[in-house]
């Protein structure tokens, strides 16, 4: 589908891409990681013919459609379901063609491409679409421009995944969703019918959604069989490998070089230490994927910790016209160390809890308890843009830190990853990941005892993430996450709080069971079928239940193989666990991992298609 061939890309000259090549398979899904920077966007450029590389070449299969969110977010009067239904443009083609086509024949084709394409259900498939992106019906008949940025560009995506181009390119594609979104993703995106190639952060994204890991560093792009976890683990193995056949070749040639230097005089010895030398210029240095640490994040810890609880709702009620609440009836309390994750779609009001909380919002009745002294700091996306754009870094902690010298306000940014480079760049100029960098730095100054962040890893790469959790682990105050990052709240959170229906409540369950919840839920939203006539649903019901027995035969037959291939990764996952292995037959510890991905894969195909028949016959049960 897709060939990448020895391309090399300089940017204002400066290398980002050396001579790299990899190819995707028709129907292979493929993401793309990388420390931000590294190119990954560029390469998408690329990929799309928007920009030329220097050297080397991109090859999409002949006649093959290539589809990639556009980059201006959709406006306008035309509703968000109009556009989206746009974005095929071979079905609006036919349409036109049939209001004008005189021609019986042409006609008849017309109308029979349009039943191949399956143009009468274009509406109810856009429809799905955008109800998983959180859509409502009634939201979706309203016009583009009613909506904010991060909607329309939820718009964008929805109108390339309805198109279903052969080659899909999705960059980000999590950082307009919200948790259940970017569930709902996922589970799209592991059914999707093409070649898909995926710049993410997301790990979950990419343990569930691709079959390969394309990782871009130090110029080039090296691919990785399985999901973020698969790839994390063989770089692991590749990088230990590297640095013992590095170790190995530095010894070999301290032996060579002391061979030459003894004997470089030597008549009778000559020749051979001659031949050495040639040898060690021919040597080629072993290239390793060992990268540097990630900066990291220094969250400053409450000065004085105070007595629980610090917050206290009793029967409150909440929003932002008089008489309209939008969340009544919260009962709940914040400890000093609580760890808690805000789950609930769009639009429920999850931020208008976080203002509450943060003391931008006042009840509307009932009672909210505080300590006089308790400090606060609230993350949120939209004040990136607060930031003034023609100040540095420098600037705005020299307003925190007016009496400091300018080495204690440098130590200070550095404490958030903002280095030298950095500190005297202006804000316009730093990337989304550095501004969120300093964001965090200027909320917490103080030392907050309760932090709430509003999706606080959109701008972030998956290391710069492993960071913050870190920085969050570290912390001693409390916490209020509000976040798409699943890895995120399953490593961080301890308690998980449900905005749905007016109220905030606990919610028992694991991530596990809301993102089934989650499924379940958008199962039930799918259009139903219209009713038939009472013969032929009888007649309908009468084939169904003879599908039964095939079925059951078939997931039986698919969980057997299941098992069996399960079995085989447990005898692998055992021998390569011994060190000895990796010493004694490094290959053969590559060939066990070669298998063991081919084994993973060939499991998760199976799994896919034991719940598509399991599905089909709950239907037909």
């Amino acid at each position: 589908m897709l060939h990448v061939n020895n391309i090399t890309i300089r940017m204002e000259g400066r290398i980002l891409i050396e001579n790299a090549s990899f190819a995707l398979p028709p129907k292979t899904r493929m993401g793309v990681v990388g420390r931000n920077g590294t190119g990954k966007s560029t390469l998408f450029r690329a990929i799309t013919g928007e920009l030329q590389p220097d050297e080397g070449e991109v090859r999409v299969r002949k006649g093959a459609r290539m589809g990639a969110v556009a980059q201006e977010a959709p406006g306008g009067s035309q509703s968000i379901l109009d556009f989206v239904l746009e974005a095929d443009t071979e079905r609006q083609g036919l349409l036109s063609r049939a209001e004008t086509e005189t021609d019986p024949h042409r006609i008849a084709e017309i109308q029979l491409r349009l039943a191949d394409i399956e143009a009468h259900s274009a509406e109810s498939r856009a429809s799905t679409i955008l109800a998983g992106l959180r859509f409502t019906t009634e939201a979706q008949r309203q016009p583009c421009g009613s909506f904010s940025g991060g909607w329309r560009m939820r718009a964008a995506l929805a109108a390339i995944l309805f198109a279903t181009p052969d080659l899909l390119l999705l960059d980000e594609p999590t950082n307009y969703l919200d948790l259940e979104g970017a569930i709902w993703l996922e589970n799209h995106l592991r059914k999707y019918p093409g070649a898909a190639l995926i710049v993410s952060h997301d790990r979950d994204l990419l343990n569930q959604s691709v079959h390969r890991i394309a990782h871009l560093a130090n110029h080039k792009i090296r691919t990785f069989e399985g999901g973020y976890d698969d790839f994390q683990r063989l770089l692991a193995e590749k990088q230990r490998l590297d640095m013992a056949m590095m170790a190995k070749q530095e010894d070999q040639r301290r032996r060579m070089q002391t061979f030459v230097d003894r004997f470089r005089y030597s008549a009778a010895k000559a020749k051979q230490a001659q031949s050495r030398l040639k040898m060690m210029e021919k040597m080629q240095p072993v290239a390793t994927l060992v990268q540097n640490p990630v900066a990291p994040f220094d969250l400053p810890d409450p000065k004085k910790a105070m007595a629980p609880p610090i917050i206290r709702f009793e029967d409150v009620q909440v929003g932002y016209e008089p008489g309209k609440p939008i969340l009544r009836n919260i009962n709940l309390s914040i400890q000093n160390d609580d760890r808690i994750g805000l789950l609930g779609q769009n639009g429920e009001g999850k931020s208008t809890f976080a203002k509450l909380l943060s003391g931008k919002l006042e009840t509307m009745s009932g009672s909210k308890y505080q300590h006089k002294k308790l400090e606060i700091a609230y993350f949120a996306q939209h004040q990136l843009d607060v930031l003034d754009h023609n100040l540095t870094p420098l600037d705005h902690i020299f307003e925190l830190m007016p009496d400091a010298s300018e080495a204690q306000r440098r130590a200070r940014l550095g404490r958030f990853g903002l280095g030298v480079n950095q500190a005297e760049t202006k804000i316009r100029d730093l990337s989304g990941g550095e501004k969120a960098r300093l964001l965090l730095n200027l909320i917490s100054f103080q030392g907050p005892h309760l932090l709430i962040l509003d999706e606080p890893t959109n701008h972030l790469d998956m290391d710069s993430r492993l960071a913050l959790a870190d920085a969050l682990d570290a912390y001693s105050g409390a916490i209020l996450l509000i976040s798409h990052d699943r890895s995120l709240i399953e490593r961080c959170i301890e308690r998980l709080w449900l905005v749905k229906d007016g109220a905030v409540k606990s919610y028992d369950g694991d991530m596990d069971e809301y993102k089934q919840l989650v499924l379940k839920k958008d199962r039930k939203r799918k259009p139903k079928a219209k009713p038939v006539g009472k013969a032929i649903q009888r007649q309908s019901l009468a084939q169904a239940r003879e599908d039964l027995a095939p079925l059951r035969r078939n997931i039986k037959r698919l969980e057997g193989e299941i098992a069996r291939l399960q079995k085989g990764v447990a005898s692998l996952d055992a021998a390569l666990a011994s060190s000895e292995l990796y010493d004694r037959d490094p290959e053969q510890a590559l060939e066990f991992n070669r298998k063991r991905n081919r084994a993973m894969e060939r499991i998760t195909m199976l799994e896919e298609q034991t719940l598509s028949e399991m599905e089909k016959l709950e239907k037909m049960s």
